[in-house]
């Protein structure tokens, strides 16, 4: 074969590979997002999702990209969650995406640069009791500013309630209503952690059909592997990773500031949710626990950009 031939089929074969690259970039989009809500089961979520041989978390589980960056831009965040490792690979049918709990008080401005970027990216929210949400949530801000339970007041604890961030991420309907107004509403899966507890593999099978990954993968599980309770890393003595229940002292505010809320998410949702309620402390003896640091899943955790204020 001559010099000239073999010149030829080697610019054309490197041809043919960068025009393959160009138009796997062009195609880039994020497949899937977990949007919340906070304290509601997207730790689990996320460990669960993170094994499965055909999803990608290459920031890991929270990127906190669009309410964290000061000047937040799509293209950046699709190419975040699409490393050049993961462009350049043979990997196929694999989907990619994050979970940020705080995405689910995005702004519909926010919501729609999604929308714009991502039409068809499949979203899903957990929603769990805004009693048990609000306390678990307070608790998770003792361990952060290193208090005990025991030497916290009940006023403490009314003002973390009442605090315009916890009620924010209580208040299911607004939150689900922002992305109804933008996104198509079959797009966004609903999951409750109620249903999580009970039902895991029916669960995961759900979110599995919603995003376009292969349900088998969570049916084969055993039972003992989907009832392991993840939570995030916990300071000893700090809050128990088995935390007590609501306050009886505390209910009757909580219960106020919630009925009406969850009153309208039934209607919403079409599902009764009355025993919310009927608040009754869960069983508080241990389970089988896995304390999870979990950062990234098949790609180290990618640096961010100076630009972006945390």
């Amino acid at each position: 074969m001559g010099k000239a031939r073999l010149f030829s089929i080697q610019l054309y074969t490197c041809f043919v590979y960068r025009y393959k690259n160009l138009m796997k970039i062009n195609s880039l989009t994020v497949d899937f997002l977990g949007i919340g809500a906070q304290k509601a089961g997207t730790t689990w979520l996320y460990y669960q999702l993170a094994r499965h041989p055909q999803i990608s978390f290459p920031c890991g589980k929270e990127l906190h990209y669009w309410d964290k960056t000061s000047i937040p831009d799509a293209k950046e965040w699709i190419s975040l969650l699409n490393p050049t490792e993961f462009i350049q690979s043979d990997i196929k049918n694999v989907k990619t995406g994050e979970i940020t709990p705080a995405y689910a008080i995005l702004s519909a401005n926010i919501i729609r640069k999604i929308f714009d970027c991502c039409p068809q990216i499949k979203i899903f929210m957990s929603l769990r009791n805004p009693l048990e949400r609000a306390w678990s949530s307070a608790l998770m801000e003792l361990e952060r500013v290193e208090k005990r339970i025991s030497e916290t007041t009940d006023e403490w604890f009314l003002d973390n309630f009442y605090s315009a961030d916890s009620r924010a991420r209580g208040q299911y309907v607004s939150c689900i209503n922002r992305w109804y107004s933008i996104f198509p509403s079959e797009q966004l899966l609903i999951i409750f952690l109620e249903d999580i507890a009970i039902r895991p593999a029916y669960v995961l099978s759900k979110l599995a059909t919603h995003i376009g990954i292969d349900t088998l993968y969570f049916e084969r599980l055993n039972t003992s592997d989907l009832a392991k309770v993840i939570v995030p890393c916990i300071r000893e003595g700090i809050e128990s990773p088995n935390p007590p229940p609501i306050r009886d002292s505390l209910l009757t505010s909580l219960i106020s500031l919630y009925r009406e809320e969850i009153m309208l998410l039934e209607k919403l949702l079409n599902r009764n949710l009355s025993h919310w309620l009927e608040y009754k402390p869960q069983n508080t003896q241990p389970k089988q626990r896995l304390t999870s640091s979990l950062n990234a899943v098949n790609y180290p955790k990618l640096p961010r950009k100076q630009n972006r204020q945390l």
